[in-house]
């Protein structure tokens, strides 16, 4: 459960305050900042059932898209309505559709695995080893100022932030952790598609890779 929260939160570059402003705004209930943030390190023993409920009518809202509630979040709350529409992806399982209460609690109670397109752990001792290979296998051996427009234009993610973020890696400016990798994984599986049309690759599938080629380099 604190893998997943850890990945929605770094996906879409959001604080501990966001998902809290979504669930008041939209009178879904009441999660505090803490309860969030506890949820992320694995610190919230016993969550009442409301925060499960909150969450996964707040997941479903994002999934079902922000234009049925931005007239909505522009009256209450348009501070927090400019942060979703930079960034606002919802969690789904592996069928694609939103994750919900039940999903949401029996993955917190051991009941059920995370979906597969989230089961993935990145040791911290790794993260400079993959963030090398990542760089190596998306510039196929070119410098990064002769194939910056291809990757670039592969990668999904619109924040600004992040964008910058992955440019520096590739450049080899530096390298991502392993808290940052776990956000961006399944967006460097689907650049890696983009590139390569490896359409069947999954984002476990895409890590495996990238620690073989890592090994291979040396660089691990």
């Amino acid at each position: 459960m604190a893998h997943l929260i850890h990945v929605w939160h770094e996906r879409n570059g959001w604080s501990h305050r966001v998902l809290p402003a979504l669930v008041e705004s939209l009178s879904l209930g009441r999660v505090h900042n803490s309860q969030i943030s506890n949820l992320r390190n694995a610190k919230l023993a016993a969550p009442g059932p409301e925060v499960f409920l909150a969450l996964a009518q707040a997941n479903l809202i994002l999934h079902k898209g922000l234009e049925h509630v931005q007239d909505r979040l522009a009256e209450v709350h348009p501070e927090l309505l400019e942060v979703l529409r930079e960034s606002s992806l919802s969690l789904e399982g592996d069928d694609g559709k939103a994750i919900g209460t039940g999903d949401l609690f029996e993955i917190f109670v051991g009941l059920a695995p995370l979906p597969a397109c989230y089961n993935w752990f990145i040791e911290d001792e790794e993260a400079a080893g993959l963030s090398a290979a990542l760089a190596d296998f998306f510039c196929q051996g070119k410098t990064w100022r002769k194939c910056r427009d291809h990757v670039l234009n592969a990668y999904p993610v619109k924040k600004i932030s992040r964008r910058e973020r992955f440019a520096e890696v590739m450049a080899g400016l530096r390298d991502f952790t392993a808290e940052e990798l776990d956000g961006e994984l399944l967006d460097l599986c689907t650049t890696q598609q983009i590139l390569f049309g490896e359409k069947s690759m999954k984002a476990d599938g895409f890590l495996e890779e990238l620690r073989t080629r890592a090994n291979n380099l040396g660089i691990q």
